[in-house]
């Protein structure tokens, strides 16, 4: 870890002096890409993150989002959310890179008060015949797995790509929801002078040291072996104590404030603590309970061991508070208090740590950086015979079956799952609220690789179009923007494309992005990322029941939705599943031009009785979507003019099953195009006719074409 001299020049100015070794240890990892956001700071301005629902946005641990104003027990029934991106460290230690993400985004949901009630975890690696790539997935899903049911929270969404860019830097982006009322929100901002400051969880260790500068900087090529020590151990079975003791502390009203303890470890959550209060504190490092001999004060302030939270008490709940702790069998130090004045650590009597908090957490400069705009290619596509084309798409890793990643995942806990993983989105009951909260949360590298404005557009789209699947409408969301280097300029470029979309079309679905994350510098040797937005919304419709994706194998097949516009942009091929199989190029394809109106439509039409199954068509086109849908006990049969038709991933369109084809018509119309496809039936068979060529397949033969992920990795 080392400031630099920029850097440093600005600190020496601010304290008049040369800071002390933790003091610069500690501005260059609060001031570090991964903690300050120097490079995507100018762009976040972009996002709207306003609306009547929105309690606590962006800036604290978590987003808070009302649901129902009143529940049936009366208090106003709020969820939290939150993402979290772990990529780094899941590259030099997949399986405790990937655990950690999981514990990190739970406690930042305990910090605002919440229980976190659902996980969802989008997951990018490079191309699946690797065998580093494989290594790397079944590492990460088995450390998400055995953190996330050990605590006994559920994993109910998510999404998994591969693409050839991420072999050197995969990502790791895990989202969390938490569940409150209204009396029970707690903020990150100290409240009161005189205020005790309890640390409550893990002994403190040297694991995790310089974590936030780690994740500011590309990924070297000896990175698994000389960057362990900056990946944090997780112990998931603490943190399931700490979820429970966090319970017992809220529901005693013994805490004022609260901080998650990740990024720049002790030093980061109470420095950034008072300075949300506009006040300071003296933290006593000798104080925090430690599980290794001879730590340093450095060590101490940086360290990021996991399974801690600082907590604000008022001195005469300091002893009930710790009585909660043993209780738990959770270590407990009363580390410090809050001041009305610097932010101060000592050790052992000696200052180490004089700063004025705002400065350590808001001073760093913003980077002023070049940025180079990509250009869209011209339309030159491949001609492949229609079986092979096929067979192929829905045989590709990106649009198989990922069942052997969420079955790994208990989605089930808690009983609150009325729709779980493998469908367009989960759907959770709130039961008090009576009300169904439906999460789709992920990106396709394809999308924005071709196209980062259009294909963040797209990315945003999509996920409101699975809730509309579903029957909801978007409440709110949050993002994890990842990009590679941003001091390249066609990087730069890419990424701030993905921002400008990503916002444009939020803006447009009246979803507010009331929180998130970024990630830069996932580069290494290989080269950079494709710019990548995850993205995890939330939205809400009476009761619980869904329709399924599964065709009931009774009712008229009609693709709805999509732009209104004639002409090669409606069903052009960039970025689809189509060309990445067989090369070639196209422009991306157009948008519609209301797409709020196209997701009210369409969750309006899928809450209808006579709706039998909905299922939205993204990656892969109309062909994944109809093979997904097929049984052994519904088949259908389908015709399409071409493969522009069968393959284009247009987004914001959905095949709907109905009894009432003109009721759906009726609906959609002046908002966007309804196409009759074909029919639903008992015969557990696809029967596809492209133009002159009929193909038919049953659903055992589909099923095997999408089981690659179980049929290679078990």
């Amino acid at each position: 870890m080392s400031l630099s001299e920029s850097d440093r020049e600005l600190v020496v100015a601010e304290l008049g002096r040369e800071p002390t070794p933790a003091e610069a240890a500690l501005f260059e990892n609060l001031w570090s890409e991964h903690c300050a956001y120097r490079s995507s700071r100018p762009l976040l301005s972009a996002f709207d993150s306003e609306g009547e629902q929105v309690v606590v946005g962006p800036g604290d641990d978590a987003a808070v989002v009302a649901v129902a104003p009143d529940s049936s027990q009366g208090d106003a029934t709020y969820i939290t959310m939150g993402v979290e991106s772990h990529n780094h460290p899941s590259f030099v230690d997949p399986y405790d890179g990937a655990a950690t993400g999981v514990g990190g985004i739970v406690r930042d949901t305990l910090s605002m008060g919440a229980y976190p009630i659902a996980l969802a975890d989008s997951l990018y690696f490079g191309d699946f015949d690797r065998e580093h790539s494989r290594y790397l997935l079944e590492g990460v899903v088995e450390g998400i797995s055995d953190y996330g049911n050990s605590i006994g929270v559920p994993t109910v969404a998510g999404s998994t790509a591969f693409h050839e860019d991420y072999e050197g830097n995969p990502l790791v982006n895990v989202a969390c929801v938490g569940l409150l009322d209204d009396d029970r929100l707690v903020t990150a901002d100290a409240k009161e002078p005189g205020n005790k400051l309890v640390l409550v969880g893990n002994a403190t260790g040297r694991d995790g040291l310089g974590g936030a500068s780690f994740a500011s900087e590309d990924l070297s090529e000896d990175a698994e072996t000389e960057d362990r020590p900056a990946v944090q151990v997780g112990d998931p079975y603490t943190e399931k104590l700490l979820v429970e003791a966090n319970e017992t502390l809220l529901d005693a009203g013994l805490v004022e404030a609260a901080r998650d303890l990740g990024a720049a470890g002790l030093g980061g959550a109470t420095s950034e603590m008072v300075a949300k209060g506009g006040l300071g504190a003296h933290v006593e490092l000798e104080r925090v309970h430690q599980r290794e001999p001879n730590m340093n004060a450095l060590e101490i302030l940086l360290a990021e061991s996991q399974e801690r939270m600082a907590y604000e008490v008022r001195p005469e709940n300091v002893e009930d508070v710790k009585r909660i702790a043993e209780k738990y069998d959770l270590g407990c130090s009363v580390i410090g208090e809050v001041t009305a004045g610097n932010y101060v650590c000592t050790f052992e009597g000696e200052t180490v740590v004089d700063a004025d908090a705002e400065f350590l957490g808001d001073g760093a400069p913003t980077n002023d950086l070049e940025s180079t705009e990509p250009s869209q290619p011209d339309r030159d596509l491949p001609a492949v015979d229609p079986r092979e084309a096929f067979e192929s798409v829905v045989a590709s890793p990106n649009t198989a079956s990922k069942r052997w990643v969420y079955r790994q995942y208990d989605h089930e806990v808690q009983v609150r799952t009325a729709t779980g993983p493998g469908d367009d989105a989960a759907v959770l009951a709130l039961r008090d609220a009576e009300i169904g909260l439906a999460l789709s949360s992920g990106a396709d590298p394809n999308w924005t690789d071709a196209a980062p404005y259009d294909g963040a557009r797209a990315v945003a789209l999509e996920n409101a179009t699975n809730l509309a699947a579903k029957g909801a409408t978007p409440l709110a969301a949050v993002d994890c923007l990842n990009g590679g280097n941003p001091e390249k300029p066609e990087v730069y470029g890419g990424f701030k494309g993905i921002v400008d979309g990503l916002a444009d079309m939020c803006a447009a679905l009246d979803a507010p992005v009331v929180g998130g994350n970024v990630s830069l510098y996932n580069d290494s040797p290989s080269g950079p990322i494709p710019p990548t937005p995850t993205l995890a919304m939330t939205g809400t419709k009476e009761g619980y029941d869904a329709p399924p994706a599964a065709l009931a194998g009774e009712g008229t097949l009609l693709v709805v939705g999509g732009p209104d516009e004639e002409g090669d942009e409606r069903l052009a091929l960039g970025g689809s599943e189509y060309l990445a199989q067989f090369g070639g190029s196209d422009r991306f394809p157009a948008l519609p031009m209301n797409p709020r109106a196209v997701v009210d439509a369409l969750a309006e039409v899928a809450d209808r009785d006579a709706t039998l199954a909905v299922h939205d068509v993204s990656h892969g086109g109309l062909a994944v979507a109809l093979a997904e849908m097929v049984t052994p006990d519904a088949g259908l049969s389908a015709e399409v003019e071409g493969l522009d038709a069968l393959f284009a991933e247009t987004p914001g369109r959905a095949v709907v099953e109905t009894t009432d084809p003109a009721a759906v018509r009726e609906r959609f119309a002046g908002v966007a195009p309804v196409a009759n496809v074909g029919a639903a039936d008992g015969s557990g068979e696809l029967e596809l006719t492209v133009g002159d060529e009929t193909l038919t397949y049953a659903a055992g033969e589909i099923a095997e074409l999408r089981d690659v992920l179980a049929r290679e990795l078990d």
